[in-house]
């Protein structure tokens, strides 16, 4: 049980895979708890699994999944070692040559243990010689169909690489193609599409084949529409593409086939419409699609097509600004694909939006049960709990947000926050020094750490400077910057913030402010006005309400004596 080797040639996750599995056999009712991580990371421990590569998903995993999948397993890990009652010490061989999955739950996994009984002991290298990648051609797809169905997309395209160096375009066309495109998705996964546009266009130029460049025009409109830099990306090249795509499909012998790829293309050029500012004439395209595909697939053939398509058409709704026809969309969606966290992430934004928010918090929880531990998940469930004043919990979700993504920054300045509401200054602090460490120029996080400072009674006008040098559009800072102003006896100067605050929101806050300083200037009329119009703003709180009246009576006061 002490010794795994992670070399990367056994696969990804190799050697914390078996460890894991270990410790699941036992434990069993706490990796039931994990089912879903151990599931993707150990996949023989699911018996009733299908291999990952006949699966057909509606779309491929987010690179970003393994990062959270690691969270949960260290997890895992950490709670079965908190119960040992004596030390244990694993070895892991040839982790300088590990895959890149495994790398980053080690990193993971290490620390999160630190405290506990089990000691790891990660080694560069090892006793044994590592198994050379497979080279028959059916070994290949397999294995790299099966690293982009799971997500792994360093292996992936690792493996295609290989193939790729195995065959050429002349001796064997169609292994060459499978490896090229597999490469060019794995690519594009890792946020590296510029290098697959380069091997489309080398696929081009090796082969005449229609279908060969069928595909590849749909995939380089893809790049063009979706992966490539955002400066780089190129509304026009991607329809031009897809036209292409869209001609070659004409060429298809089988008739079947013709109409299946046409629908398919023909969604890229919805996702443009939608873009574009046109929902409308997008909707028409899902629409008609929907009716062909179900025109020539039989009952049950196919369904991730049509659920696909019924993906697109709810993002369409909602541009159209139809929640409803979205959400009954999603519905439809996720009673065929029930496993996939995304979608409740979708549905809840749904509800959220039409005030469901028990509703919303329901799918958020299950995203997070599923995902696993989807940062966004876990974020905006504790937006909506802040809301409902369920502070601890929020900060709960917060906390796990940002373990599982310590560069989320939203998260951040909402804990952030929460700690300033309760008046854990120290807990504030921590939190923003830890955000700024990330992000040194983040406006929000300079902001709150000037409001932290000034709570104390400490120097912060120059962190709201340099907040709203990053950012003039943030009325806290100018609202904030104006207050220590007006603190120091600047009367005049807080009043110029204070008119910027005023300027960018409706808010009744910095209209009350203002009045204030406007008073204290003896310029009665315009103080007046402005507590006039902050009463007047909806869902005033009692104390605010009682406060401007009284600042208003005292202007009438002081102008009638």
């Amino acid at each position: 049980m002490n010794r795994y080797d992670c070399h990367r040639g056994h696969g990804p996750y190799a050697g914390v895979a078996g460890f894991l599995a270990t410790i699941a056999a036992d434990r069993p009712r706490l990796a039931a708890r994990h089912r879903v991580e151990l599931y993707a990371i150990a996949p023989w421990l699911d018996r009733t699994a299908r291999p990952a590569a006949e699966e057909e998903p509606i779309r491929f995993h987010p690179a970003r999944r393994t990062a959270c999948l690691a969270y949960g397993a260290a997890e895992f890990a950490a709670a079965w070692a908190g119960a040992l009652r004596r030390p244990v010490t694993v070895t892991f061989d040839h982790v300088a040559n590990a895959d890149e999955t495994t790398a980053e739950l080690l990193d993971v996994l290490v620390p999160r243990t630190a405290a506990t009984p089990l000691r790891l002991d990660p080694r560069p290298d090892g006793p044994a010689e590592p198994p050379p990648l497979p080279t028959a051609p059916d070994a290949v797809r397999a294995a790299l169909g099966d690293g982009l169905a799971r997500g792994f997309y360093h292996h992936a395209a690792r493996v295609a690489a290989h193939g790729r160096a195995l065959v050429t375009p002349d001796g064997d066309l169609r292994q060459w193609w499978a490896c090229t495109t597999g490469l060019a998705t794995a690519l594009a996964a890792l946020e590296r599409a510029e290098e697959a546009l380069d091997l489309y266009d080398e696929a081009r130029a090796a082969t005449g084949d229609p279908k060969i460049n069928m595909s590849a025009a749909y995939a380089t409109a893809m790049l063009y529409a979706r992966h490539l830099p955002a400066a780089r990306q190129d509304p026009a090249q991607a329809r031009h593409w897809l036209e292409q795509a869209l001609d070659l499909a004409q060429s298809l012998d089988d008739p079947r086939h013709q109409v299946i790829s046409t629908v398919f293309y023909e969604q890229g050029l919805a996702l443009l419409d939608a873009k574009a500012g046109a929902p409308d004439r997008a909707l028409r395209l899902v629409d008609d699609g929907l009716a062909r595909l179900t025109a020539v697939l039989a009952p049950g053939e196919h369904p991730q097509h049509l659920a696909r398509l019924r993906h697109n058409r709810a993002q369409v709704h909602l541009a159209l600004g139809d929640p409803e026809r979205a959400l009954a969309d999603l519905d439809s969606v996720i009673a065929h694909d029930p496993d996939n966290s995304e979608y409740y992430v979708d549905r809840a934004a749904l509800h959220r939006v039409a005030g469901r928010v028990q509703a919303a918090i329901k799918d958020y929880g299950t995203a997070i049960s599923l995902g696993p531990h989807l940062p966004e998940a876990y974020y905006n469930r504790a937006v909506l709990h802040l809301e409902r004043g369920r502070d601890d919990r929020a900060r709960e979700d917060l906390e796990h947000a940002l373990a599982i993504d310590p560069g989320h920054l939203d998260a951040r300045i909402a804990l952030v926050n929460a700690h300033l509401e309760r008046g854990a200054l120290d807990a504030a602090e921590r939190d923003a020094l830890a955000g700024l460490e990330l992000a040194p120029k983040d406006p929000a996080l300079l902001c709150t750490l000037g409001l932290i400072r000034s709570e104390r009674g400490e120097p912060a006008e120059d962190l709201f400077t340099q907040a709203l040098e990053g950012d003039e559009t943030l009325v806290e800072a100018w609202t904030n910057r104006a207050a220590v102003r007006f603190e120091r006896g600047e009367v005049t100067a807080a009043v110029a913030d204070l008119d910027r605050a005023v300027a960018l929101s409706p808010a009744p806050e910095p209209r009350y402010n203002r009045g204030t300083a406007l008073a204290r200037l003896g310029r009665w009329e315009e103080a007046a006005r402005d507590f006039t119009d902050a009463l007047a703003q909806p869902g005033l709180d009692r104390a605010l309400r009682r406060d401007l009246r009284a600042e208003l009576d005292r202007c009438r006061r002081a102008r009638s004596g």
